[in-house]
């Protein structure tokens, strides 16, 4: 099994996410297909941008569904296929609900041993029992460029649905993780990674966000969607814009995971960061100088990232507390001020 997954993605220095300006496009057309009068259940859709769709079947149950499927971030296939899982199963997380069921989603080259398929797809298996959740099956197709997900039924009750909107003026910014997972994860496929970064980010990206949305469910948390391709500011503009109101972040803050800021100041960054600074930096205001590599990192596409929430200032540094005592990596990292959907980054 001496093989280097990264090396097999048709573009090492790509993202895998569509960008989001295209990916605005090409689902506009589709939002006129399916009327909400003719669809009850579906509580959340395609017409406003959320971490997974939820569908109503009773007044005390309704269901998540969500996939996420990506190319090698990591050459180890244990490691790949448990940071593939954990990144699908974070959508159901977001919405604050448990994952119920998953089933695999594979693309697999016809020139590599299949051991290093069974490897992804235990180390994905091995995640989603470890979230408490069943692997009923799936689906695999021969492909050159290997690709790996899930696609996940969790639940929820229709009343206690965390949405990416309704942050309020006054709450505080919690994330769950440290940043840096793009720029750490680009380092290593061009073979310039430090072991121990590679271990660091390793264990970041397969952590499930389990425990960071059970905590959230215990206090007044308004708003909460998790940070991926988008990157910190792309889901931060989310956020803002779904709650009409302004998302103030303190980038002294921010935690990093290690190697993150090395590699940064080396300018080394994956595709997706350059097309999220494009799409997202108009909406964001900038109150003391900061440095290039450190807009940059504000832009660094995550994967498997932390759960942003933006909870009561009562409550935020007990849950803070919790999430520490959970074992995560958080900080409060800012507050919602009134205002139209913009950001600010502060010291």
């Amino acid at each position: 099994m001496d093989i280097r997954l990264t090396e097999l993605a048709a573009c090492a220095g790509c993202a895998a996410k569509l960008g989001p300006s295209d990916l605005a496009r090409v689902v506009r057309p589709l939002n006129g297909l399916f009327a909400a009068a003719d669809f009850p259940g579906l509580l959340v859709g395609l017409d406003l941008p959320d971490d997974a769709a939820v569908y109503q079947l009773t007044p005390e149950l309704a269901v998540i569904s969500t996939v996420d499927f990506f190319p090698p971030v990591v050459d180890s296939p244990f490691d790949f296929g448990a940071v593939a899982a954990a990144n699908a199963l974070s959508d159901v997380y977001a919405m604050g609900g448990d994952p119920l069921m998953a089933v695999n989603l594979v693309a697999f080259p016809d020139t590599v041993g299949l051991d290093v398929l069974s490897e992804i797809l235990r180390g994905g298996a091995e995640k989603v029992r470890e979230a408490g959740a069943v692997l009923a099956g799936g689906h695999t197709i021969t492909d050159p460029e290997p690709k790996y997900g899930l696609a996940v039924t969790g639940v929820v009750h229709p009343g206690r649905i965390l949405h990416k909107g309704g942050a309020l003026p006054g709450d505080r910014l919690i994330l769950s993780k440290a940043l840096g997972t793009g720029t750490i994860t680009t380092a290593l496929k061009r073979g310039i990674g430090a072991p121990a970064h590679a271990e660091a980010v390793i264990a970041s990206m397969s952590r499930l966000n389990r425990a960071a949305s059970q905590a959230a469910r215990n206090y007044r948390v308004h708003a909460m969607t998790d940070v991926t391709g988008f990157g910190l500011i792309g889901h931060a503009r989310e956020m803002a814009s779904l709650s009409a109101a302004d998302l103030a972040i303190s980038f002294g803050s921010l935690r990093w995971i290690d190697g993150a800021r090395d590699y940064a100041d080396q300018d080394i960054f994956p595709g997706g960061m350059g097309r999220n600074r494009s799409h997202f930096e108009p909406w964001v205001d900038f109150e003391f100088r900061l440095t290039e590599p450190g807009r940059k990192l504000l832009f660094d596409p995550q994967t498997s990232g932390g759960l942003l929430m933006a909870v009561d200032a009562v409550d935020a540094h007990a849950l803070l507390d919790d999430l520490l005592a959970a074992g995560e990596t958080a900080a409060i990292i800012g507050e919602v001020r009134a205002g139209g959907g913009r950001l600010v980054v502060a010291p």
